[in-house]
């Protein structure tokens, strides 16, 4: 089956969300200079001690929560959600509507 690759653009980076069995990661990437603007993860040391478990809906809220704050402090307000090969589901759909909530639109 055929892929569609998701790119950037030069006003509309990337949020690239992958989930492992353990941890969930949320990268907002520069497709054209090919660099990592801004991340967040279940490892971040600030979101460690809200957790109590790194695999649930609720710690992905809050990853998305936290990348939304540290893009908007940027000025990112724009992006193009890339969810990987995931369905939008579950903790994918709990980050993705977090950081709806904060005012990222895509």
């Amino acid at each position: 089956m055929y892929e569609k690759k998701i790119k950037g653009r030069y006003n509309r980076p990337r949020l690239y969300v992958f989930k492992s069995n353990k941890h969930i990661y949320a990268q907002i990437l520069d497709d054209i200079n090919n660099t990592i603007i801004v991340s967040s993860s279940s490892l971040s040391p600030l979101i460690r001690p809200y957790i109590d478990s790194s695999s649930n809906c609720k710690t992905a809220a809050l990853v998305g929560k936290d990348i939304a704050i540290k893009s908007k402090e940027i000025g990112i307000n724009k992006v193009v959600f890339d969810r990987g090969k995931n369905l939008y589901h579950g903790r994918i759909k709990a980050l993705a509507d977090s950081a709806r909530q904060q005012g990222i639109n895509f």
